[in-house]
């Protein structure tokens, strides 16, 4: 059984377009807890799940933003620095996802990503 305990910096993509989100899991056993913080306007969100070997799936719940809940499923790494996969809501919308586990620096790691970003963004219209 693979152990994500910790501080996770991910990505998500909707209709092509990254968003990135800070998680931090807290596992005892085969199930584990933990939040979730998007980059973008849905804000932050519990989760709940399970991990069976190295496949991981859990549900995501915004707190204010959105009623309606993400499943995600995927495997983590060998290594347990790595995990990927799919999410989707309900029918209607679906994606890819990956996360890999930081250290104590998340916020600066976020922060570094999100201004990488908006150069890119930037610098393509200028």
């Amino acid at each position: 059984m693979a152990d994500i305990n910790g501080n996770w910096l991910g990505t998500y993509w909707q209709d092509e377009m990254p968003s990135l989100f800070e998680a931090t899991f807290v596992q005892s056993g085969n199930v584990f807890n933990g939040s979730i913080l998007d980059d973008n306007y849905l804000g932050e969100a519990t989760v709940s799940g399970e991990i069976i070997g190295r496949n991981i799936s859990f549900t995501k719940l915004y707190l204010i933003t959105s009623p309606s809940p993400v499943t995600y499923t995927g495997t983590v790494s060998e290594d347990e620095d790595y995990m990927q996969g799919k999410w989707s809501i309900g029918s209607r919308y679906s994606g890819l996802w990956e996360a890999r586990r930081h250290g104590e620096n998340l916020i600066v790691d976020l922060q570094t990503r999100l201004e990488m970003q908006t150069l890119l963004t930037t610098s393509k219209n200028p």
